[in-house]
């Protein structure tokens, strides 16, 4: 990973309980492709598809937080048993306190990780913010930590590996792979 193992990124990420994805962008290319008949299609990472379930049997809760609701997202999303899915969010911020109260969690404890202009707000407000390298460059001003990896291809996995790593909880959660 480029991007440093500071005491301040590992204090941070100590204190997450919630990963909170944006889907487009993030993970996926952002590309829309549309099917012959009009049914919309969407490439999704497998290795992040790990990831997901390594941070969620390390006990960190994951949401999806999205501009749109496609039935692609929707079939993803129950595929990884991801605890809720926000979807046709076109003002994301107002999204965090239902996501709070939903969650039982404080800003401090969410890790939130987005793509676009309007994920800022959200990006600016809580404890660890995080884009892919692909994101616009006025998203990586506000962001803790820019992956090396794009969105769609494994910047989760990434983002997953680290928390699980700045937690502890890396060797626990794939011990069984090593055995």
């Amino acid at each position: 990973m480029a991007f440093e193992y500071s005491p301040e990124l590992i204090e941070k990420a100590g204190k997450i309980r919630l990963l909170v994805l944006d889907v487009d962008g993030v993970m996926t290319d952002g590309r829309i492709i549309f099917g012959s008949f009009g049914v919309e299609l969407k490439n999704f990472d497998v290795n992040d598809g790990l990831g997901i379930f390594l941070v969620k049997k390390a006990g960190i809760k994951c949401v999806l937080l999205t501009a749109k609701g496609s039935p692609a997202v929707l079939a993803r999303a129950k595929q990884l048993k991801v605890d809720k899915v926000y979807k046709d969010i076109h003002y994301k911020i107002n999204a965090l306190g239902p996501i709070r109260d939903d969650l039982g969690v404080s800003d401090e404890e969410i890790c939130f990780m987005g793509d676009d202009l309007i994920d800022i707000p959200v990006l600016r407000r809580i404890g660890l913010s995080v884009c892919p390298d692909n994101a616009m460059d006025d998203v990586k001003k506000y962001c803790d930590i820019v992956t090396t990896k794009k969105g769609g291809h494994g910047a989760v996995r990434e983002l997953c590996e680290f928390l699980l790593k700045a937690q502890g909880k890396w060797r626990e959660v794939t011990s069984r792979y090593f055995e």
